[in-house]
């Protein structure tokens, strides 16, 4: 994407938004970004990560859930793994950040975005609660933030402390490759039949989970990821399986608060291969919009997060380049 046609592409997506609806957008990339410390030039979110190449070949199963073109036939695809918070100098160690892997898929006509997240439930349900979380952890005068604010909306909103206790009780992982990631936010699968089925989406890594112990953390340089995936990816590609976990009435889809109850029939949409490590700019030029889906896939209708995303996104572009 040209540093002209950013201009252009905020513009249309802000005329799709009523102005209120964007400025609520915009105090929350603004929040994002003070709380990292305003760093330039980098992503509100998963600000530090590396960009990657690779190749999605789908399932026999997966035609028959989605007439989507990435269903169809093996695409390319462009990804990267990040930390998340707005920090680009966080360590990889550090145990309470999410990572990342978004990835788009490229095709004649088209492309499609997908986000997950190493945990399979986000801090907010809506654009109010997801400002209010961030903003009440801003430092003060004395650089750190008022602990007992913090207490006080946490009581008032334990539902944004689901994700936090999720990664405590779990070890940091050891490889950006050996890490389940799940997209929180529910996808309607649309056959060529018709057929719809409600689904949240994740990606399970052939390699397992990859962990480290308290004492190799200890070990780890800041910035291990990189050279860690560099070094695998020299004996082949870093494969994961896309999964789509079938819901079931009554489950939730409009709260990304809320994980997906355990056994629920799951079926292999695919199979992902990150073949090489490419320069961030290729990554950086541009967003990876789970918004823009093509036929056969459709986002929550009723989550008031994911239709914020496409905004979010264009703003936190518009501002780095």
């Amino acid at each position: 994407m040209s540093r002209m046609a950013l201009p252009i592409c905020l513009a249309a997506v802000l005329l799709a938004h009523p102005a209120a609806y964007a400025q609520d957008v915009e105090a929350i990339v603004d929040a994002q970004g003070a709380a990292a410390g305003k760093p330039p030039g980098v992503r509100a979110s998963n600000a530090k990560g590396m960009c990657v190449r690779g190749l999605f070949t789908p399932s026999a199963e997966a035609a028959a859930m989605s007439k989507a073109p990435i269903f169809a036939q093996p695409t390319p695809l462009i990804a990267r793994f990040a930390m998340g918070g707005g920090n680009p100098r966080i360590a990889d160690t550090v145990k309470g950040a999410t990572r990342g892997f978004s990835m788009k898929f490229e095709y004649a006509g088209g492309e499609t975005s997908l986000l997950f997240i190493s945990a399979p439930m986000f801090v907010a349900n809506t654009p109010d609660q997801m400002l209010a979380f961030i903003t009440v952890r801003l430092p003060g005068p004395n650089g750190q933030p008022d602990a007992a604010k913090v207490k006080a909306f946490s009581d008032a909103n334990p539902n944004t402390l689901r994700q936090g206790a999720w990664l405590a009780a779990r070890p940091v992982p050891a490889s950006f490759a050996g890490v389940n990631y799940w997209a929180v936010q529910a996808y309607t699968l649309t056959n060529a039949k018709n057929e719809a089925t409600v689904v949240k989406l994740r990606t399970m890594p052939k390699a397992g989970d990859l962990t480290l112990t308290d004492d190799e953390v200890k070990a780890k340089p800041p910035n291990f990821y990189a050279e860690e995936l560099a070094t695998r990816l020299r004996t082949g590609p870093a494969a994961f399986d896309l999964v789509a976990t079938i819901l079931q009435p009554g489950d939730v889809t409009n709260d990304s608060t809320v994980a997906t109850p355990d056994g629920r029939k799951e079926t292999t949409l695919g199979a992902i291969a990150i073949a090489e490590i490419i320069d961030n700019g290729i990554c950086d030029a541009g967003t990876f919009d789970p918004v823009m889906v093509p036929e056969g896939m459709a986002g929550p209708a009723d989550d008031p997060l994911f239709e914020i995303r496409s905004l979010a996104y264009a703003i936190s572009l518009s501002r780095r380049q």
